[in-house]
């Protein structure tokens, strides 16, 4: 519960809801996942999806509302499903979790990141995202973070432990270019920078660093979001001054695996969330990693990446020209990024660990 449901088509909640809830399907638990009706087909409501049954119910599709509305329906609907264990999504839901409990079942909280430091918020947004992150630490049975990053700041802000699970990065690389073709690119002749087109995640730095170039490699930008109008269109006029930059809108499945598998590297230019999934997911695809020097991104690539420091434009494009004007470094970065996505990110495990948090809630042993 929590996010706007499967199949994926939004962010990284949704990529992570589709990984994971069909491995523990197949570990042979039910496993239900909550959709909102303004992102899944209602018709697909009682329908299973890769083994995953799919609730589709109503929300108030307000920037404010959407969320938290649409996570109170479910956890009230929950209430007579004889759930064991529900893992709900993101901090602003942490007052929903008492409805979930009052049905006996156990719950799990993904806080995600730091979400009131999102500048789309403001004040009462803001302020009920630190209230969020208080319930966290109180109405759930367990918190679970993405990033140590995040588990130390509460421990250090709240006082609770949390239990650290990242995302995982097991991909299959596409052979196909139909993403490439309607994009207007060739296999090895772009960078990627893939996000929700937020301020706070940063594209405009991007497109900013990258017209400094000189290259004859262009930039595709993957990427939509609901209520950022007034920056998509800063994003439109920046591009506009530059035909090798590419608005590629929202693409997901094939096409976004298209993307990753055959970019000459990667960006990462966000400052707010946890680990990314974009992120690992590019390091699983062999792709040179160039990230926005924050703690959160630093944690996930170690030394197997490039970093700038944070939001500056001028060593972006420092770093950027390098990596053009120099394959061997792109390489170099390319079998680094690979080596440790393997080591450290796997769905499997990612799995693994969800089942032993359920299972310790649920009957109080690891399993």
């Amino acid at each position: 519960m929590g996010f706007r449901g499967i199949p994926a088509n939004y962010g990284g909640f949704e990529t992570f809801a589709e990984e994971l809830a069909p491995r523990l399907v197949r570990m042979g638990h039910d496993v239900t996942v909550y959709c909102r009706s303004n992102s899944v087909d209602p018709a697909l409501d009682g329908a299973f999806y890769k083994g995953v049954r799919l609730k589709v119910l109503p929300t108030i599709g307000t920037k404010y509302l959407d969320t938290v509305a649409h996570t109170f329906i479910s956890s009230l609907h929950g209430l007579g499903q004889g759930y064991d264990a529900v893992l709900m999504l993101n901090a602003a839901n942490s007052p929903f979790a008492a409805v979930s409990r009052l049905g006996g079942a156990k719950v799990a909280l993904n806080v995600d990141g730091i979400e009131r430091l999102r500048k789309k918020w403001g004040l009462a947004g803001r302020l009920y995202y630190r209230l969020g992150e208080y319930l966290a630490t109180v109405v759930p049975n367990a918190i679970v973070s993405d990033a140590d990053v995040i588990r130390d700041y509460y421990l250090k802000n709240h006082g609770a432990d949390s239990v650290m699970i990242p995302y995982g990065s097991d991909v299959e690389r596409a052979e196909t270019t139909g993403a490439l073709e309607r994009a207007g690119v060739t296999p090895g002749e772009y960078i990627l920078y893939v996000s929700r087109l937020e301020p706070e995640n940063n594209a405009h730095i991007v497109i900013e660093a990258f017209k400094g170039v000189d290259t004859g490699k262009r930039l595709v930008v993957v990427g939509d979001a609901p209520y950022a109008s007034a920056y998509k269109d800063r994003l439109r006029e920046l591009a506009a001054g530059d035909a090798r930059v590419v608005l590629a809108g929202a693409v997901y499945g094939l096409g976004y695996r298209e993307l990753q598998s055959h970019a000459y590297c990667y960006v990462q230019a966000t400052e707010v969330g946890g680990t990314h999934p974009a992120l690992v997911e590019a390091m699983g695809f062999g792709n040179c990693v160039v990230v926005n020097g924050t703690p959160e991104n630093v944690e996930v690539v170690g030394d197997a990446g490039l970093v700038y420091g944070k939001n500056d434009v001028s060593e972006l494009m420092s770093i950027l020209e390098r990596v053009m004007h120099n394959p061997e470094i792109m390489l170099e970065c390319k079998l680094a990024a690979s080596a440790r996505a393997r080591e450290r990110y796997s769905w499997e495990r990612v799995a693994q660990d969800y089942e032993t948090l359920f299972r310790f809630l649920t009957e109080g042993r690891a399993g």
